[in-house]
C-alpha cells in the first residue's frame, strides 16, 4: 500500500462513520415517537459495511506491487456502505389507552431503538472517525517530511 492510499482508506473511513453517525442520531431522535399501527412504528436502521478491494478504488491495479515492493492482493482498502437495513426485532407494546393515538384495545406502539445502544454506537462512531483523522493527519505529515527530504 503506498502513502497516498492511506488518504483513500482513511476518506472511506470518515464517510462510513458519517453515516453511521447519521443513522444513531435519526434513531435517537425516532426512540419515542408513537404509533398506533404496527405498520407505521419507526424501526431501528443500522448501516451495513463491507471491505472495499483495491480494485473498486482504483479501477486497474489489482495484484501489482503495493508501495513497499509486496503483492497485496487480497487485502481490502477501504470500506464501502452497503445500504441501511432496518432491525427486525420486536416492537414495544404498551397498554396506553389514554394516549390520542391509541388503537381500539388501548395500545401504543413505539419504536424498537435502545437509547443506550446507540448512545454507544455514537460514541463509537465518533471515535472511529477521529481515529481516521489521526490517520490522515499523520500520514500529511509524513508526505511532507518526504518531500523535504530532497532540500
Amino acid at each position: 500500500m503506498s502513502l497516498v492510499n492511506i488518504f483513500d482508506v482513511a476518506g472511506s473511513g470518515m464517510n462510513a462513520q458519517t453515516v453511521r453517525l447519521n443513522t444513531t442520531a435519526s434513531n435517537l431522535a425516532n426512540a419515542q415517537t408513537a404509533s398506533s399501527s404496527i405498520d407505521q412504528v419507526y424501526r431501528n436502521r443500522q448501516p451495513v459495511f463491507a471491505q472495499m478491494q483495491q480494485q473498486a478504488m482504483d479501477q486497474g491495479s489489482w495484484g501489482q506491487e503495493d508501495g513497499f515492493g509486496w503483492e497485496d492482493e487480497a487485502s481490502g482498502r477501504g470500506v464501502q456502505v452497503l445500504g441501511i437495513v432496518e432491525s427486525d426485532s420486536p416492537l414495544e407494546r404498551r397498554f396506553e389507552p389514554d394516549h390520542p393515538q391509541a388503537d381500539e384495545e388501548g395500545y401504543v406502539f413505539y419504536p424498537n431503538v435502545n437509547p443506550v445502544e446507540e448512545m454507544t454506537n455514537m460514541i463509537s462512531a465518533s471515535r472511529s472517525f477521529q481515529m481516521n483523522v489521526e490517520v490522515m493527519n499523520n500520514a500529511k505529515q509524513m508526505v511532507q517530511r518526504v518531500l523535504t527530504l530532497g532540500q
